[in-house]
């Protein structure tokens, strides 16, 4: 595209939106930037379905605790999405399925949580990876606080997930736990 004033005309990029580019990004890193907006998406509606089977057994802290993280998590896609439009791109939404639903105990379900929440910091890394290979600074510079926020997720659902455990399926001890999010305590003891 050319752009024409009174004395000079300037060449500015467009990326596939139409939108202005200030510096082109990689297809493969378009793709894997794509690629993790899903896996956010898939993690907000996991989250949401955690919170109505919660719901349904009456523990309500846990339910507020997994709807908070559901929203969390579709803030996240929408960073992700903000960025690929600031960087000129095309955001592709892909299906979601269903999320699961039975589960056995809430063992189970802090596990899975926590084996997710670890799979989206390895997304992350590998993100991150990407870019500096494209030598992509923009992305990483986008990363960096997204990974540090991963990071304490991942670390508050492995606190969570020994609770759990410690519990060891007890209804007393799964109330005190259900009592302590409901007021919003879900964070991990901090040593320093």
């Amino acid at each position: 595209m050319t752009v024409s004033t009174s004395s000079t005309s300037v060449n500015v990029s467009l990326g596939p939106a139409g939108r202005a580019l200030a510096q082109p990004i990689e297809s493969a890193l378009v793709d894997a930037l794509q690629q993790h907006l899903t896996m956010e998406r898939k993690a907000s509606v996991f989250y949401f379905a955690l919170s109505i089977w919660f719901a349904e057994r009456e523990l309500r802290g846990f339910s507020e605790f997994f709807k908070m993280e559901s929203q969390s998590e579709q803030v996240h896609a929408g960073n992700f999405a903000d960025y690929l439009i600031a960087r000129g791109q095309t955001v592709l939404l892909e299906d979601i399925s269903a999320p699961r639903q039975d589960w056995s105990s809430i063992e189970e379900i802090m596990s899975f949580s926590f084996q997710m929440e670890a799979d989206v910091t390895s997304s992350l890394h590998q993100l991150y990876s990407l870019a500096e290979r494209s030598s992509d600074m923009r992305t990483t510079v986008f990363l960096d606080p997204t990974i540090e926020e991963q990071v304490q997720s991942e670390h508050q659902f492995a606190h969570l997930l020994g609770r759990i455990k410690y519990a060891q399926n007890q209804p007393s001890a799964m109330l005190i736990i259900d009592g302590e999010l409901s007021q919003g305590i879900s964070q991990p003891a901090k040593v320093a």
